[in-house]
């Protein structure tokens, strides 16, 4: 079984299809495949589904739900097959179980290389670090489950990932600074400040890269940028980090030079 969840929906068995194209089975299959091998109760499908408006015949209509999507687990596995829908689509005393076989599943994958990758960088191995995070971030294929309804239940778990993968992303990008590869990480950190405009680690990362790249003015024009927006639109200054670079930059601080020689640290980062 191959199942994608980071980007558009995509779930095959045997080479066959098992997304169902229906609204309310595909946010169903979504959420069971996210927590694949865990039981979910049945309360809980049932406020994915409908919210805290649940209609007098939600359960027969998640039964039905879950029949459907049985039906396309049976014509994936085929006639042959030694094991049937409700073997994968398991019940469970007051739930139901989507039964995978360890890393079908892209999200399960991708977390345990952010897992790997948090490792490495806690214990200072900086190479390791990098190539775990970017395999797991080269698993992204756009906004997950970009194309499926998305309800309460989904929507927490969609808020997590997406803290997850913007943490990896930062921790990667720590590690490369580590390595000295300030030069390469420019185009990117560009892009990502313009994408997040108040993310304060971020923009500490880029004004060092640009430091050590050579361009001392133009880190210092992305600290004013960064400080004009948070205090217009939050009426806050940039915090003891950023403040505390803003100022090493601005009397060329030789700590800030070379990576791996006591470099003033960006802040802590996010937990990935």
């Amino acid at each position: 079984m191959d199942i994608k969840l980071l980007g558009p929906l995509s779930a095959e068995l045997n080479s066959v299809s098992i997304a169902p194209n229906a609204g309310k089975p595909r946010q169903l299959l979504s959420l069971l495949a996210m927590n694949a091998n865990q039981v979910l109760p049945v309360p809980t499908l049932m406020e994915e589904i409908w919210g805290t408006e649940m209609p007098r015949s939600a359960l027969t209509t998640l039964q039905t739900y879950i029949l459907q999507l049985r039906r396309l687990l049976t014509a994936a596995l085929g006639p042959e097959a030694p094991a049937g829908a409700k073997d994968v689509l398991v019940t469970r005393h007051g739930g139901y179980l989507l039964r995978v076989p360890q890393g079908s599943v892209d999200v399960h994958e991708y977390e345990r290389l952010v897992a790997a990758g948090r490792q490495a960088f806690d214990n200072g191995e900086d190479e390791a670090a990098s190539a775990a995070y970017d395999e797991a971030l080269s698993m992204w294929h756009g906004p997950a489950l970009v194309d499926v309804r998305i309800g309460p239940i989904l929507e927490i778990e969609l808020a997590r990932l997406e803290e997850s993968r913007l943490g990896a992303l930062e921790r990667r990008i720590e590690s490369d600074l580590r390595l000295g590869r300030h030069s390469q990480l420019l185009a990117e950190l560009t892009t990502l400040i313009g994408r997040h405009p108040l993310h304060e680690n971020l923009h500490a990362q880029c004004m060092t890269a640009l430091y050590r790249s050579g361009r001392r003015w133009r880190a210092l024009e992305v600290y004013q940028g960064l400080r004009g927006r948070l205090v217009e639109e939050l009426g806050l200054e940039p915090s003891a980090h950023v403040r505390s670079l803003h100022q090493a930059i601005l009397a060329a601080d030789p700590s800030l030079d070379a990576p791996g020689t006591g470099c003033r640290p960006l802040g802590d980062l996010h937990a990935a």
